[in-house]
């Protein structure tokens, strides 16, 4: 029994103060994976699928395009740099921003849609996107990526600060990785995002109490393009080469992959989710060169099994747990 009230103590405290628990672990999270750039690759991947869980967890919404938003923030970061001015904040700004406008046209044009047609619109203008940037050689480098991008120092109150070690670089990213949480809690925590959750629940319920459901959805999505690009821009400076394959639908079915297997509806989830594909893909992958195999195996299974996700999974469990100690002292 002492060891369920532990159990079920520590999920609902890191329930109620989820941000200090999260800045708390990714602080020591470098120094306990096998090495620091698989923390970094983690830190940014579970951040796109952050983004992604603000139009799936918080709005119901299942995007198959979401690649998109990602590669035109990486992109866009990295011509920023090549071709405008090597500032690392200005590159960054501009991926968040050009992420947040495509998902504004994009979102304008398919929002009205719900379930598969919305899915699959998303899709259709992904791969418009993809093959824009496939096709424009001069400006992205097509099936050759976006290279050279510059590793300019970071301006800094007048200093030029070198950001590029694993261990600099990962707690660059954790700044924006933690400002990003605290947006969107912050924002979550407000009526709108209440709305948001209310359109997810019922869509036909929160219509009929006034709300302009088609507006929230379109909003959640521009919001969840802006992180998503946000993301995309931090993955440019990381590997100072943007892929086309970026852009492709398997990064959106990546994304999707490391969302479910984490756990929708929450800020943990994407990055436990994040974390668990990219360290089986980083010791299936050295095993065989069939790694997709097992780990679409394994998600598969999970799915079966844990359709709330890891996270998900762990608070059901722990309710499920606290319920069962209540009842016997309710019948007596």
């Amino acid at each position: 029994m002492e060891a369920q009230g532990w159990w079920q103590k520590v999920v609902g405290l890191f329930s109620r103060h989820s941000l200090a628990f999260i800045l708390l672990f990714f602080i020591i999270f470098p120094f306990i994976v096998p090495y620091k750039a698989l923390a970094t690759q983690i830190i940014i991947w579970g951040l796109f699928a952050l983004g992604f869980n603000v139009c799936l967890g918080y709005t119901g919404m299942l995007s198959f395009g979401h690649a998109a938003y990602f590669g035109v923030g990486a992109y866009t970061s990295g011509i920023l740099l090549i071709r405008v001015w090597e500032n690392i904040w200005f590159s960054l700004l501009g991926g968040l921003v050009t992420g947040a406008l495509l998902a504004l046209v994009l979102g304008f044009l398919c929002i009205k849609r719900r379930g598969i047609y919305f899915a699959m619109l998303t899709l259709a203008f992904a791969q418009l996107v993809y093959f824009v940037a496939f096709q424009w050689v001069d400006l992205t480098g097509g099936d050759n990526g976006l290279r050279n991008i510059p590793a300019v120092p970071l301006a800094f109150f007048g200093l030029d600060i070198n950001i590029y070690t694993p261990l600099r670089f990962y707690f660059f990213v954790l700044i924006f990785v933690f400002l990003s949480l605290l947006a969107l809690n912050l924002v979550l925590k407000s009526p709108f995002g209440h709305v948001l959750q209310a359109v997810r629940e019922n869509e036909h319920r929160a219509k009929s109490c006034g709300y302009e459901t088609t507006n929230v959805r379109w909003l959640a999505f521009i919001l969840s393009g802006a992180i998503s690009g946000l993301a995309g821009g931090l993955y440019a400076l990381y590997l100072h080469f943007v892929g086309i394959e970026t852009m492709y639908y398997t990064t959106s079915g990546q994304v999707i992959m490391m969302t479910l297997l984490g756990g929708m509806g929450s800020f943990i989830g994407p990055f436990i989710g994040a974390g668990v594909f990219l360290y089986l893909e980083d010791v299936l992958s050295a095993v065989t060169p069939n790694w997709m195999i097992f780990l679409g195996v394994i998600f598969v299974l999970c799915v079966l099994f844990f359709p709330s996700g890891i996270w998900g999974t762990i608070k059901d469990f722990s309710l499920r747990r606290k319920k069962d100690e209540r009842t016997p002292a309710v019948n007596r």
